[in-house]
């Protein structure tokens, strides 16, 4: 349908879209802001009556969604649900794809460590489908209607040493590694137009390598933080032994089953997840998690180590000084990992999304 051209008194012409599909787009936005309060409001009212606090005691609020920011922003609607204090502090991620989830905390902890006087900090994890179907017919961009859903995380966050008896984990160390620079990085996956003028995400044929080359990268700088010194000093030997060959000789890949019990690998699709085991080694046991979560609720997106955190407590597998690391990937292109120390023993509560089919996990067949 054409558009109405509008000629205003200066003499400049300005395009307005046609009335109808001004009001089939006022009712998608409607439906997406739905979908995002529906499941943000159940995530934060769990996370505030799991950890006990007042919402008046929150200091800082960081909401990220990777394909939808609205206006007001997400993070402006939880200050206005909650009736937070006009003091707090709101950052609102976007354009950060499976990443953000990862890099939210990341912030939270940062800010809290920077700013005196600051203590706690809620984040709200969430994605949005409604606005981002792709409706034509490019094969890269049909995947991304495949595989990906809407899912939805809250966690409340404090440096409070007094509340430490109360907290299920602790931040011992977090990284993110940012590789735009490489233009094949960059544009590995990307929002655009197709031919016809469909709007969708593109993922390129190049993801899975720019994935696996992303993540030898930032494990490089993750490995010295937490690996033993046994690893590290095998890691050591093999790296000066390979500058010695003048590359014959490649680096070893570190052990990280020595310095995690648990891992959540980034469930964003097969092949993703078969190719971080390639290059970490990890057996099949290692990588369940991603596997089944992948099985059962797609890619999630930012909130998707946050389900495979649930698959563990489901399966009652967390125990009171078990190591975890949490590694993501996002567009631009980005690696972010979180390492925790379990305070507790961790075990399915009742609202866990494994709930209903947890018996039937894992499955024989992949």
């Amino acid at each position: 349908m054409r558009g109405i051209y509008l000629k205003s008194g200066l003499g400049d012409e300005t395009y307005a879209p046609p009335f109808i599909f001004q009001t089939d787009y006022e009712a998608k936005l409607k439906s997406a802001v739905v979908e995002c309060q529906e499941g943000m409001f159940s995530a934060v009212d769990s996370a505030l009556a799991k950890s006990k606090l007042d919402p008046k005691l929150i200091d800082v609020v960081i909401v990220t969604c990777g394909m939808f920011t609205p206006v007001p922003s997400l993070s402006a609607i939880i200050v206005n649900r909650y009736n937070l204090r006009d003091d707090v502090k709101t950052f609102n991620l976007s354009g950060m794809g499976c990443s953000s989830g990862v890099m939210s905390i990341d912030l939270a902890a940062q800010v809290l460590r920077g700013c005196t006087g600051l203590k706690y900090a809620l984040i709200v994890v969430t994605e949005s489908i409604s606005l981002n179907w792709y409706f034509g017919d490019d094969r890269s961009m049909l995947v991304t209607n495949c595989i990906f859903r809407v899912g939805c995380a809250a966690a409340v966050v404090t440096s409070d040493a007094g509340r430490r008896g109360d907290a299920k984990m602790e931040l011992v160390n977090s990284l993110r590694t940012h590789h735009g620079a490489d233009q094949r990085a960059y544009e590995a996956a990307v929002q655009k137009e197709d031919e016809t003028g469909y709007v969708g995400v593109s993922l390129t044929k190049d993801l899975i390598r720019v994935a696996a080359v992303g993540l030898r990268e930032h494990i490089t700088s993750l490995a010295p933080r937490v690996l033993p010194p046994s690893q590290l000093l095998s890691y050591a030997y093999s790296v000066v032994a390979s500058a010695l060959s003048r590359g014959e000789m490649k680096p070893v890949v570190p052990d990280f089953t020595t310095a995690f019990e648990h891992m959540c690998i980034h469930t964003g699709g097969k092949a993703v997840i078969d190719q971080v085991g390639r290059v970490l080694r990890l057996a099949d046991d290692i990588t369940e998690p991603a596997r089944m979560c992948l099985h059962r609720f797609g890619n999630t997106s930012s909130s998707l180590v946050f389900y495979e955190l649930a698959y563990f407590e489901a399966k009652g597998r967390l125990k009171k000084g078990d190591r975890m690391w949490m590694l993501a990937f996002g567009t631009g292109f980005k690696v972010g990992s979180l390492v925790f120390k379990l305070l507790r023993d961790s075990c399915m509560e009742g609202d866990n999304p494994w709930n209903d089919c947890i018996h039937r996990y894992p499955l024989k067949a992949w």
